[in-house]
């Protein structure tokens, strides 16, 4: 054993997704659709699955349809125990 390890501190990873923001009306808060591609298990065939998560954005920099990065953190509220890491793409503007 070295002697980091003996000191009981051991980094754990955190989880991170990516997805597109849907929802930047609350206030330090967005809703955030990640979308993922699965094997059927019976089937074979690919299947898309989604999930919505809610994140804190503490300076509201998130606009809709921006590409964003969130990471997994403490319980924040009720529902939002994800935050924001980074802006990956800006929405285009028509």
């Amino acid at each position: 054993m070295t002697d980091e390890n003996k000191s009981g501190e051991e980094k754990k990873l955190q989880r991170t997704e990516m997805g597109k923001v849907v929802s930047d009306k609350m206030d330090k808060s967005i809703t955030v659709l990640v979308e993922r591609r699965v094997k059927h298990p019976v089937y074979g065939k690919y299947v898309s699955k989604s999930t919505k998560f809610m994140a804190h954005d503490e300076n509201n920099d998130c606009k809709i349809g921006d590409l964003v990065t969130i990471a997994e953190s403490r319980p924040i509220s009720k529902s939002k125990s994800w935050k924001l890491v980074k802006i990956e793409e800006r929405a285009t503007v028509i």
